[in-house]
């Protein structure tokens, strides 16, 4: 697991550490098609056009459980907290437009959280009500409607639950890209709605030449 600084900008008001397991790779077809990488994993459980059979999404769900329960104890640790509460970066379309065969990364936070002391399942405190683009497949054509990642994104588009307010926050997305800005507007959301504070945490984090 490695460790990095989000820093200020337009969405974001303060610095926050955060945390992934490893480099992604964009573009590697043999890490993508490799079981277990990052790559695979998130591709997989994204099953963006609904063809992965459960079998195969079983199998990434499992990968990715074996990491949580690796990475998260170690965060809890070195945040010094005695618990924190696991929210979870949702998808970019409503939460309605998505099949459960499409959820499976939260499935896996779920089961993780449930294995682990020192963890409060908060998956469901931020949920997706309006449409907006899904950035990474934007250029190809297949980022749907709605809007681009903008300032304020995630309170316009999102509910998110009173039940993070005075709570120390483990925000996890499965790919982190520092260009695209959605996890710092949605730490900053949570910060504006209460939470004590927001501990942010990636499975893959975009490498960048």
């Amino acid at each position: 697991m490695n460790h990095f600084k989000i820093y200020p900008n337009d969405y974001l008001s303060e610095e926050t550490l955060g945390f992934y397991h490893s480099d992604y790779h964009s573009g590697d077809d043999e890490r993508r098609n490799t079981v277990g990488t990052v790559e695979n994993i998130i591709c997989t459980l994204k099953n963006q056009f609904k063809e992965k059979t459960f079998g195969v999404l079983n199998q990434a769900e499992n990968s990715l459980i074996q990491i949580l329960t690796i990475d998260l104890p170690e965060i809890l640790k070195l945040s010094r907290k005695e618990n924190l509460t696991i929210c979870v970066i949702p998808r970019a379309k409503a939460n309605n437009s998505y099949t459960s065969s499409q959820l499976h990364f939260k499935k896996a936070i779920r089961r993780s959280i449930h294995t682990l002391d020192g963890f409060n399942d908060g998956t469901d405190y931020i949920v997706r009500h309006t449409n907006t683009r899904t950035t990474h497949m934007d250029r190809s054509g297949y980022g749907g409607d709605g809007a681009l990642p903008y300032e304020g994104i995630t309170k316009e588009t999102c509910t998110i639950s009173d039940e993070v307010i005075g709570k120390d926050i483990l925000l996890i997305d499965d790919l982190y890209t520092k260009t695209i800005d959605i996890d710092e507007d949605a730490i900053q959301a949570l910060l504006d709605k209460g939470a004590n504070s927001v501990i942010f945490y990636a499975l893959g984090k975009t490498m960048h030449d």
